[in-house]
């Protein structure tokens, strides 16, 4: 486990901000993240000319931001072996506004904060050695690249500076977890414009595209409105979260932080009621593999990707596969976690791959089990093979209505299957009343976007 919360002041955000954090495509060479040698106090200096910097794009170096850049950076080098092996939290005031309520939004996870209000994607490149790397973390959740767009930058320097944010952290620690948070919506009024913000979040996720190490974090949609823009419920200013908005994103961290090691590592002391029999144990695999793709997703698939340059990733299955005693399917993308059953979030952005039980069920049953989505995930539960959808409702649908679906957090699925019909609620509100089913099959859980995990997952079967 993680050592004590970091505590930090929360400074009042100064006339900047946001940002963004989603790796991405751009047109930068892979470079050191150095500028010209310093020494003292000199190197928490901004470096007075552009002249021998890494990267492309605005440094700002107005007289309030070099005076707040030199004493952050001043102070945390004091700090350098309490922080050791923390999570840090790079980017510009969007984290350093989270302050001292960041340790206390993730308690038993060591956290350090290394955002300064109104940086960019080139400032963070430039203070990234002293300011992260020094630190050995355990991981990086990087927000960037907002004050970029107000200085005038194209999303495609934001992008290429990202890569080399990327490439210089890989250098540092090939193993280190990344959590790129795509940039976060804002309005055309600050000078980030819906348009602008969305092509850096696709660059950013062209560029992580097939890199493991990276999570990429769906955390626009998360706030952005009808338009795209920052909604003032959680954004009174159009570009800083408030306390509701810092609570959102902290809820969309968290399972990725589990999924990690960095918390809830307990073992569930859950036990199914009477009647009801557990389909998988919270240890390993046992009872669960991969069955061969049908016919019918083999020509969905063709279809689909011959059609859509966006489609997902598809790959078959030839034979079936049993996973008896394994805590992570070969290819990762199902994992045992303290009781979790997770459906990891793929490299290629979406990727669709299938995880039945090696049972079939010819007899009507009841279904109950928990599950818990980040930001836009898209997964689903097959009955004897149809599937329901099983997602991010709020943000993937298709049940966008519904009054108790708890984003970000555990919810209970219960699905009745009595003979050719099955009937589904999401704690409580129907999904389906009728979903035609077939007299026999298994049961299934999708992988597609976005990590999606489920656990307590319990069956009882009617009597012969």
């Amino acid at each position: 486990m993680l050592g004590p919360m970091l505590q930090a002041r929360r400074l009042r955000f100064l006339p900047i901000a946001v940002a963004a954090l989603l790796l991405a495509c751009g047109g930068a060479t892979a470079a050191a993240p150095q500028g010209p040698a310093a020494h003292g106090s000199d190197r928490f200096e901004i470096p007075a000319t552009d002249e021998g910097l890494p990267g492309a794009g605005p440094i700002r170096r107005y007289d309030w931001f070099r005076q707040l850049w030199r004493e952050r950076r001043s102070e945390w080098a004091k700090r350098v072996e309490q922080d050791q092996n923390a999570v840090v939290f790079l980017g510009d005031s969007i984290t350093q506004g989270w302050g001292g309520g960041l340790g206390a939004a993730f308690p038993g996870i060591k956290v350090a904060n290394r955002g300064i209000s109104g940086d960019t994607t080139r400032g963070v490149l430039i203070r990234l050695r002293e300011d992260v790397l020094a630190l050995h973390p355990a991981a990086v959740v990087l927000l960037i690249g907002t004050n970029d767009l107000e200085e005038g930058a194209t999303p495609e320097v934001v992008a290429g500076n990202l890569k080399l944010i990327l490439t210089a952290l890989k250098q540092g620690d090939a193993r280190m977890p990344i959590v790129l948070c795509q940039v976060f919506p804002s309005s055309a009024k600050m000078k980030r414009p819906a348009d602008r913000i969305k092509a850096v979040n696709a660059l950013y996720r062209a560029a992580v595209k097939n890199d493991a190490r990276v999570t990429y974090l769906e955390t626009w949609p998360l706030f952005a409105d009808a338009n795209g823009d920052a909604p003032a419920a959680e954004f009174p200013d159009l570009l800083h979260p408030n306390e509701a908005g810092y609570a959102q994103w902290a809820a969309s961290l968290r399972p990725i932080f589990a999924t990690l090691g960095f918390s809830e590592t307990a073992d569930d002391p859950f036990r199914p009621e009477d009647g009801f029999e557990s389909l998988f144990n919270g240890r390993d695999l046992t009872g669960w593999g991969y069955r061969p793709t049908t016919e019918a997703d083999r020509t969905s698939a063709a279809r689909w990707q011959a059609s859509d340059p966006e489609a997902a990733a598809w790959p078959f299955v030839e034979a079936p596969v049993n996973f008896d005693g394994l805590k992570v399917t070969p290819d990762g993308r199902f994992a045992v976690k303290a009781g979790r059953l997770v459906v990891t979030t793929p490299p290629e952005y979406r990727k669709i791959q299938q995880l039945w039980t090696t049972r079939d069920f010819p007899r009507s049953f009841v279904l109950k089990l928990e599950f818990r989505a980040t930001p836009n995930a898209d997964s689903g539960v097959f009955l004897r093979g149809p599937q329901l959808q099983c997602r991010d409702y709020r943000l993937a649908g298709p049940y966008k209505d519904l009054k108790s679906y708890k984003p970000q957090d555990w919810n209970e699925l219960v699905v009745t299957v009595e003979g050719g019909t099955a009937r589904a609620t999401c704690n409580g509100e129907l999904l389906e009343a009728a979903l035609a089913v077939p007299p026999s099959g298994p049961i299934g859980l999708e992988g597609d976007r976005g990590q999606m995990e489920y656990r307590r997952i319990r069956i009882k079967v009617a009597s012969p």
